[in-house]
């Protein structure tokens, strides 16, 4: 009778070790991706992408392609399209944020100051360009142009209108802000002469006194 127990034959070669265990959260490539500055990053280059693409023509894989991360980053910090095209003018808008600052100085001469501060901003070569490309999408599309009349209107409109002491401070101050507004689209996207040739100075003595009536009198 043999021996029941394992014969030469019956040995096997040792397998492969176990892979080891993988590891939950996000993988390697993401992980340096998300390093500092990721978030920092994905701003400037979705900045970049809607002033040379406008709105409609950029997406959220283009951003991401140009930051140097993964499209789900770029979800994971900011949301939807509309919500890195909010981010992304907000800190182009910045400087303009800052309006409400040109009323501290009371009502006297006020229409001058905030002439004298947008035009400014627009005159500037450095933020020009991206004001453009926001106020192109902003045209062209519908929830473009939400996304900057809500940040419009909630930080920078209602504040100034909590600074006038007239009635209707907010109508006011709409109807100020569509006239630099009118004015800026015929010098900087139309550009349509003579106001698009005009010395900034001479547009700010004319448009001034009007700024002023809308804001400060009865």
């Amino acid at each position: 009778m043999s021996d029941s127990g394992p014969g030469p034959d019956d040995a096997r070669a040792p397998g492969p070790p176990p892979a080891p265990a993988r590891r939950r959260g996000r993988p390697a490539r993401a992980a340096a991706e998300a390093g500092p500055g990721a978030r920092e990053r994905i701003l400037a280059a979705a900045r970049t992408e809607f002033a040379e693409r406008g709105y409609d023509k950029t997406s959220v894989r283009g951003i991401a392609k140009a930051a140097g991360v993964d499209a789900a980053l770029v979800h994971h910090y900011f949301g939807t399209k509309e919500q890195v095209f909010e981010a992304a003018i907000e800190l182009t808008f910045a400087p303009a944020l800052t309006m409400p600052e040109a009323l501290a100085g009371g009502g006297e001469a006020v229409g001058e100051r905030i002439a004298r501060f947008m035009f400014g901003i627009w005159e500037n070569p450095v933020s020009r360009p991206a004001l453009l490309a926001i106020m192109r999408s902003a045209l062209t599309n519908d929830k473009a142009a939400a996304v900057l009349r809500g940040l419009i209107e909630r930080r920078m409109l209602q504040r100034v209108a909590g600074e006038l002491h007239v009635p209707d401070p907010r109508f006011r101050v709409q109807l100020a802000a569509g006239h630099l507004i009118g004015i800026a689209m015929l010098r900087y996207v139309i550009k349509m002469d003579p106001v698009a040739s005009a010395d900034p100075e001479e547009i700010i003595d004319m448009v001034a006194p009007t700024l002023q009536r809308y804001l400060t009198q009865p």
